[in-house]
């Protein structure tokens, strides 16, 4: 756990005065920084297994709570659980039913969190070649789907396989700006071909 302390501290003392002189002398207060992470998961996954089999060995709340407990023990707190606002036929969705998961976290957490997601989850990913550059929108933000959350050694495997998406909001509007950000966090983009 002390490589996930040392994300927090490295910033502060040496990625933040970095980041300042190379762009453009900035004052320390305007330097790119993470805000928060998002993580969100769906449970459509859920109740397409009910409708698909009729005879499962797990019921809808156990699955529920087997998401929410993996989704905890990713973020290291609890998710908080998205209702449906409205009914829409076409998803087969009625208006209170569980639409997702969700989990932001700030401060250390976040740091903790990012720390994991690099120097363990994705090195264990397999076939990975790095996050595409793409993956960061024009306002300074990174978004990750991760597709089988049995990366993460904390999470026990299950009767079925979730997944989940990661949201790394940025206080710059400045896609350059938020990119080198993440790169100096050590975020592993795609290598360029030349």
């Amino acid at each position: 756990m002390s490589e996930t302390l040392d994300l927090q501290k490295n910033y502060n003392k040496n990625i933040k005065p970095e980041l300042a002189k190379e762009l453009g002398g900035l004052n320390i207060f305007e330097v790119p920084k993470l805000e928060k992470i998002v993580l969100n998961a769906g449970v459509g996954k859920i109740s397409a297994k009910r409708k698909g089999s009729g005879s499962g060995s797990q019921t809808d709340e156990e699955m529920l709570s087997d998401l929410v407990e993996g989704l905890a023990s990713i973020s290291g707190q609890k998710p908080q659980l998205v209702r449906a606002k409205k009914s829409i036929a076409g998803f087969k969705l009625r208006e209170g039913m569980p639409a997702g998961l969700k989990v932001t976290l700030r401060g250390k957490k976040m740091y903790d969190f990012m720390a994991r997601l690099i120097n363990v989850a994705l090195p264990r990913t397999r076939d990975f070649r790095g996050i595409s550059k793409k993956s960061v929108d024009s306002g300074g933000n990174l978004t990750i789907g991760v597709k089988e959350s049995s990366i993460f050694p904390e999470v026990e495997s299950g009767n079925f396989n979730w997944g989940f998406e990661a949201t790394f909001v940025t206080n710059t509007k400045e896609k350059e700006k938020a990119l080198e950000l993440f790169e100096k966090l050590g975020v592993p983009f795609e290598k360029e071909d030349q």
